[in-house]
């Protein structure tokens, strides 16, 4: 009799086990790997790892055809991250990035699931020979804007459907208004004030127009700190300021392809946000943008 409770014990316990969601059984959108390279794709679309010269052309198509395709929707978003640190030098990607960075409000992120979600959007070129067609995925995990168990802080993706490459799309919301008025965060620890990201300024990304965060210079300095705005050799590439543009260069050192982090993002205080730059920082800027 006591054998038998034992297993039905057993069994009821292993019946639950298998019924409790494991951790990695949330994660929505999956890579075909872990790494700088592998961990760019969409693992629906993966074939193989592309060459440099095909990852720069998808890239710059994928994110012009982002631009244009919510441009005409009317719907609002921005670059972000290390795509808003390529724009700041010229305007352009970081050409050793394996994917591209937007943000939108999570109102928008909401209306993308409901309107937009597993929709494909055809692109054809300003100068017609280049045609494209992405998928905008809507991770169904939106609802929830805190960080949770990590496996979903990517909201959306636009993936090119050829080779699994994309744009990572994130929400920022206000997740405390009672203790923290005004501040909207992302689920990887990014925080902002409204007045941080609006009113989006106009501007151009890779040909197109675009937007990006009102106070799009402290944002940077936050998130990469102020080296990342002076360095001109990273990752193969030394920038030329003849050109303004980052140029492949054999004796600079390449290592794991990434975007350009000199220093590991800082997990930010419960509250806090970006911060500007001070006086050397902004006699950097006025070099540059000179």
């Amino acid at each position: 009799m006591l054998f038998g409770k034992l297993i039905l014990g057993l069994t009821a316990l292993v019946s639950a086990v298998a019924a409790f969601p494991r951790s990695e059984d949330t994660k929505y959108f999956h890579e075909p790997g872990r790494g700088n390279l592998e961990g760019h794709y969409d693992a629906r679309y993966y074939k193989e790892t592309v060459d440099y010269d095909t990852r720069l052309d998808t890239l710059t198509h994928m994110v012009r055809a982002w631009l244009q395709t919510t441009q005409q929707e009317n719907i609002e978003t921005w670059i972000a991250h290390g795509t808003l640190l390529g724009w700041w030098w010229n305007a352009k990607m970081l050409p050793w990035d394996w994917d591209l960075d937007v943000q939108v409000h999570h109102n928008t992120l909401t209306m993308l699931g409901q309107k937009y979600n597993q929709t494909t959007h055809k692109y054809k070129s300003a100068d017609g020979t280049v045609e494209r067609e992405y998928l905008l995925d809507v991770n169904p995990w939106i609802w929830q804007r805190v960080r949770g168990d990590g496996n979903n802080v990517i909201d959306a993706r636009w993936v090119d459907v050829r080779n699994g490459l994309f744009i990572d799309i994130t929400g920022i919301a206000e997740t405390d208004p009672t203790n923290a008025p005004g501040i909207l965060n992302c689920k990887n620890w990014h925080r902002y004030h409204y007045d941080d990201i609006w009113p989006l300024r106009d501007t151009t990304f890779e040909g197109v127009p675009a937007k990006i965060p009102y106070n799009f210079d402290a944002i940077l300095v936050k998130e990469y700190n102020t080296k990342a705005l002076t360095v001109t050799e990273y990752q193969g590439h030394r920038w030329n300021v003849q050109t303004k543009a980052w140029e492949k260069a054999t004796d600079v050192p390449s290592g794991a392809q990434g975007e350009l982090a000199l220093e590991k993002p800082r997990v930010p205080g419960r509250y806090s946000t970006v911060e500007t730059g001070g006086f050397f920082y902004n006699v950097f800027r006025l070099v540059h943008f000179w």
